[in-house]
C-alpha cells in the first residue's frame, strides 16, 4: 500500500480547498481489501482524516482520497506593531 501526502498551498484564497491537505492512498491490486480497510479507519480516527472519494480502477488498483482541515493560527509571541 502506498501512502502520498498532498499538501495544500500556502497562500490563502476564496477556494473552500485550500482549508484542507489531502492523502491519497493506493492499494495494489493483490493486497487484501480489510488490510485498506483497517489502514483507512486508522487514518480517520487517529489522524483526524475523513473519505473523501474512493475509486476502483480497471486494473484491480482502488485509490482512496481522503482529507483534513488545516487550521492556520496567528501568532501571540511576538505582537505586531
Amino acid at each position: 500500500m502506498r501512502e502520498q501526502i498532498v499538501h495544500s498551498t500556502a497562500r490563502i484564497t476564496m477556494d473552500a480547498d485550500q482549508r484542507f491537505e489531502y492523502l491519497v492512498l493506493t492499494v495494489a491490486p493483490g493486497e487484501r481489501v480489510a488490510d485498506a480497510r483497517m489502514r483507512l479507519s486508522e487514518h480517520a480516527e487517529y489522524g483526524k482524516w475523513e473519505l473523501t472519494r474512493s475509486v476502483h480502477l480497471y486494473g484491480g488498483t482502488r485509490k482512496f482520497w481522503m482529507r483534513r482541515r488545516v487550521m492556520r493560527v496567528r501568532s501571540t509571541l511576538y505582537p505586531a506593531e
